[in-house]
């Protein structure tokens, strides 16, 4: 364990993760290239009581032995909200930056080297690219919402949850979409929503109540929500055309 390096993670995190590694280490070091922390687990976003700790392994090769090692210990560390590990290669990485440009994006803003080399620090990425897949997702979250309000007449509980639904996981599309407008993306979720809202226009009170709904700070009545709905796919339309209008 003297190779890991836990230099600015949390202690909680710390205790979670160190059994895990400890089985990865000892049954197959010489596979490893590196092993990095994501997401929340890295930065002040992260609440012990809610977030998963989210991890990438980097092998020097894909061995499929290593995911059958992998695969029972979901299990038991998933209990510690400890998901599994994103498992990719070097060349798997650089033949993926056009494919999932947002993602790696995301992955070299974001990341703690806890083993081996840092792989994510110098990615390039190409604007072209990401700018191609944040109008993909954004679009996709369009036609998401129209079809999720469509079945959600039912009742508010199936509205507010297409919206979470559809919510969840855009930190990564708005530090991306500031960063094509030419602002240096923040990493806490709370400063990339001013920083999104002020690059993009749009208010800041419909990012926050998605937030508060998500998290369930806010029990709102099915005509809020549906007031919600609408400030939100509108914002959308408005973020859509904002990118239709970048160089290409």
């Amino acid at each position: 364990m003297d190779k890991l390096n836990f230099t600015g993670i949390i202690p909680v995190v710390v205790n979670r993760l160190t059994p895990m590694l400890e089985e990865l280490l000892g049954k197959h070091a010489a596979d490893l290239h590196s092993i990095h922390l994501v997401g929340s687990a890295v930065i002040s976003d992260y609440d012990e009581k809610l977030s998963d700790i989210n991890s990438v392994v980097v092998l020097h090769e894909m061995d499929l032995r290593f995911i059958a090692f992998l695969a029972p210990l979901g299990k038991k560390y998933g209990r510690k909200k400890i998901t599994a590990p994103l498992v990719m290669t070097p060349q798997y990485i650089q033949d993926s930056l056009d494919a999932f440009p947002v993602e790696f994006f995301d992955f070299k803003l974001i990341h703690k080297t806890i083993y081996g080399v840092d792989i994510f620090k110098d990615l390039r990425i190409a604007k072209p690219h990401l700018r191609l897949q944040c109008e993909r997702e954004v679009k996709t979250k369009l036609i998401g919402l129209r079809q999720g309000y469509i079945s959600s007449l039912g009742g508010k509980e199936h509205l507010a949850a297409m919206l979470v639904r559809s919510f969840t996981g855009s930190m990564a599309l708005f530090r991306a979409i500031i960063f094509l407008l030419g602002k240096e993306p923040p990493v806490a979720r709370q400063e990339v929503v001013k920083a999104f809202c002020a690059a993009t226009g749009t208010e800041i009170d419909i990012y926050e109540n998605l937030l508060k709904l998500k998290t369930g700070l806010i029990k709102p009545s099915e005509h809020e929500l549906r007031s919600l709905f609408e400030l939100y796919y509108d914002a959308l339309e408005v973020i859509g055309k904002i990118i239709n209008g970048l160089p290409v």
